[in-house]
């Protein structure tokens, strides 16, 4: 049909026309008539393209060797410069986008790779879209999507982590205690200030105990107080007992020869 001039463009498309091998016009979607033997059309896609970056070993700036694939949006916005600027738009997005992505990871850190990707990827984005502009190329997204790293990396990161993750949980522990001192601390100047405090908190504590083993429990506080003054009394009135009796006294008087002594 494009040879009898006759060709149709797509909602997505746009129709290049060139005559003897000059561009002539861009054609909008519908049905399009052009001079036979004479026009020819090419038609350029406008959707956006997923383009994959398959994975490449970089080495970052603190010298380790990672490998890295990511993923990149993109679609034509001049469907002339896509075709008269460069012969193939894939394929030098695809290598542009593979050089840059090694360029950008390889002067950064590793950390860097691994916990700041946004702003890498949108380094990367700028860099695209600034050097595809004249290719009629607009970049809408570029994203790091694997980052592999070597095993014993892998190993070495585990174990800091590790490391990591055991100190804030003996700093924790620590501030723990300390507060618990603390509280502590203030709770005996309380009980310390008034004594009946703590029996309150042991008829506090009784029930909790009652309430969980369900059983009842017998706490003679008032008893053991009790033997405790009865005891004191006791002492009290020995020691004062043996302090008003006199001595006794024992007088010996000599045996006489003869005589018998009383026993």
């Amino acid at each position: 049909m494009a040879n009898l001039g006759v060709a149709i463009v797509r909602q997505y498309q746009r129709g290049v026309v060139f005559r003897f091998g000059k561009l002539r016009s861009v054609r909008d979607p519908g049905i399009r008539f052009m001079i036979p033997l004479a026009d020819r059309m090419w038609k350029v896609t406008l959707r956006t393209v997923t383009m994959p970056i398959p994975s490449q070993q970089v080495i970052t700036r603190d010298n380790v060797s990672i490998g890295v694939a990511a993923v990149a949006y993109f679609r034509r916005v001049d469907p002339v410069k896509s075709i008269v600027e460069i012969e193939d738009v894939s394929s030098a997005m695809s290598q542009i986008a593979q050089t840059t992505v090694r360029n950008v990871v390889g002067r950064s850190l590793l950390d860097q790779v691994l916990t700041d990707t946004e702003t890498l990827n949108s380094q990367i984005k700028d860099i695209l879209d600034g050097l595809t502009q004249q290719w009629g190329i607009y970049v809408l997204l570029v994203e790091l999507k694997d980052i592999e790293l070597p095993a014993g990396m892998q190993r070495a990161m585990a174990r800091q982590a590790e490391a990591e993750r055991e100190k804030r949980a003996k700093i924790i522990a620590a501030e723990g205690e300390a507060l618990s001192a603390n509280r502590l601390a203030e709770a005996a100047d309380v009980i310390s200030d008034h004594p009946i405090a703590l029996q309150l908190r042991n008829l506090q504590i009784l029930a909790e105990i009652a309430a969980e083993k369900n059983s009842t429990i017998v706490f003679p506080a008032q008893f053991l107080e009790s033997v405790r003054a009865l005891t004191r009394f006791v002492e009290g009135e020995a020691g004062t007992g043996a302090a008003s009796r006199p001595e006794l006294r024992t007088r010996r008087e000599p045996v006489r020869s003869g005589s018998s002594v009383p026993v």
